[in-house]
């Protein structure tokens, strides 16, 4: 294995040495954004004429041509400490000495910070895609059932009645401030190392406004030790990650009881469904199992990115190697999940009738009998206790509020006219809701036209 370091060194390092020092078995998922950083980089000595403007053509054509093998898979990753000397071996073998001049003004410190700044930068802009598509899904699914009446939850014990279109939207509303979280970190992170170098920059005139144009950031970062020694937003990236999963889960989880035979609200379609190998009757929602195990996978990773840097001096260590491995696993997890869940949803059925009925069967518009009374002129706590015996009275009876006749409701208090239910019917219960942000379907068509808002705008 050919080391750019091996000047000061008498003799080679021990083989296990090699194996636990190498990262280009997962440092090659940067080598388009390497040889992005390499162009960039010649191209800004080419004009401070650092190099000729010969050399510089050689090593672009040279790091083009690298590009263009990688891409069509004819030119194998291997043989090499990481990515950063593997294109800088194969450049020189295929142009010869000028490709020995493209490390000039650099070090592989501010090389693999830039490098991964560009990948991250290109990572979340296809997470926040992805958000975009999955709320654009449940806002499509949320038109679909505006008046699909179901019981809303507290302890998981059935409270009070909200449709589908309102739980979709509330799923809409944290997956849009996930959206917002990585735009605030994209911001944050939006600076290039480059000509940092090792930790004090270069002697040479570089011109580091240049190359952090000429790679899309913002600006240069200001200070070249926290250039190379930071990897703080890949730690609020990975944060942002965590919570976007710990919503996907929420939702998993929603979506597995909902599959169960105790609920049946809703079946997957048989495309994200697996089965058993010994029952044959089985359906597993193991999609939503999946994501919500690999939520905590990437807590994990989060963790590990900050135990890896929390006692680090300036500027760079070796211990800063970790943070790839864990790092890269959290943007694939979350690619995937999001990329799966969208289907998954638009393809899902709901059972309508079941989630009516289990609203009908939870005494849930209790509160709503209670409300009642209390426009009656009752006091709300008296009426609670008077709704609190009614449902006492059908719980011992095994039927609904709505079930009871208008003299059993009278016996409880004289306020009960036949208008009670009409007020206690589960369509008023969610069209009395109309309240800023509430069930009702006029409330829930604003929720929507917000969002919608919000996607259109990005």
């Amino acid at each position: 294995m050919t080391k750019l370091w091996t000047g000061r060194f008498s003799k080679e390092t021990d083989h296990l040495l090699d194996v636990l020092n190498a990262s280009l078995p997962f440092d090659q998922k940067m080598a388009k954004q390497d040889i992005q950083g390499s162009l960039a980089h010649v191209k800004m000595l080419k004009d401070q004429k650092i190099i000729s403007s010969d050399d510089y053509d050689q090593i672009s054509q040279g790091l083009t041509s690298i590009q263009k093998d990688i891409d069509e898979g004819s030119l194998p990753i291997e043989g090499a400490e990481d990515i950063h000397s593997f294109i800088e071996q194969e450049l020189t073998l295929r142009i010869g000495q000028a490709g020995k001049k493209l490390h000039t003004g650099r070090s592989r410190n501010d090389q693999v910070a830039v490098d991964l700044r560009l990948y991250t930068k290109e990572s979340v802009q296809s997470i926040q895609a992805l958000i975009l598509d999955l709320i654009s899904m449940l806002i499509q699914r949320s038109k679909e059932h505006l008046t699909t009446v179901m019981p809303g939850y507290t302890h998981l014990q059935r409270a009070q009645p909200v449709t589908l279109a309102h739980v979709w939207m509330a799923y809409g509303n944290m997956l849009k401030r996930d959206w917002i979280r990585f735009q605030n970190a994209f911001e944050l992170m939006d600076e290039c190392p480059l000509g940092s170098g090792a930790l004090a920059t270069s002697t040479y005139p570089i011109d580091r406004q240049k190359t952090s144009s000429l790679l899309g950031f913002a600006a240069p970062t200001s200070n070249s030790i926290d250039g190379v020694s930071d990897r703080d937003y890949c730690m609020e990236i990975a944060s942002a990650c965590s919570i976007m999963m710990m919503h996907l889960s929420r939702m998993c989880e929603e979506m597995i009881l909902w599959c169960s035979a105790e609920f049946h609200f809703m079946e997957l379609d048989d495309a994200f469904s697996t089965g058993s190998s010994i029952m044959p009757q089985k359906k597993n929602p193991d999609v939503c199992e999946l994501i919500r195990g690999k939520t905590g996978r990437v807590y994990g990773h989060l963790v590990t990115l900050l135990t890896m840097q929390k006692g680090l001096s300036l500027a760079y260590n070796k211990d800063m190697q970790e943070d790839k491995e864990a790092f890269f696993d959290i943007l694939e997890t979350v690619i995937h999940s999001l990329q799966v869940m969208t289907p998954m949803i638009k393809s899902a059925k709901f059972d309508v009738e079941a989630m009516h009925q289990a609203a009908l069967g939870g005494y849930i518009n209790a509160t709503d009998c209670a409300d009642y009374l209390a426009k009656k002129g009752c006091p709300f706590r008296d009426a609670y206790k008077i709704v609190g015996e009614l449902v006492a009275y059908c719980i011992e009876k095994k039927c609904s509020l709505n079930d009871l006749v208008l003299d059993e409701m009278q016996s409880f208090s004289s306020l009960f006219d036949e208008d009670v239910y009409d007020a206690i019917d589960l369509q008023t219960c969610i069209s009395q809701r109309n309240v800023l942000g509430g069930p009702a379907p006029e409330q829930v068509k604003i929720q929507i036209q917000e969002l919608e808002r919000f996607i259109e705008t990005r």
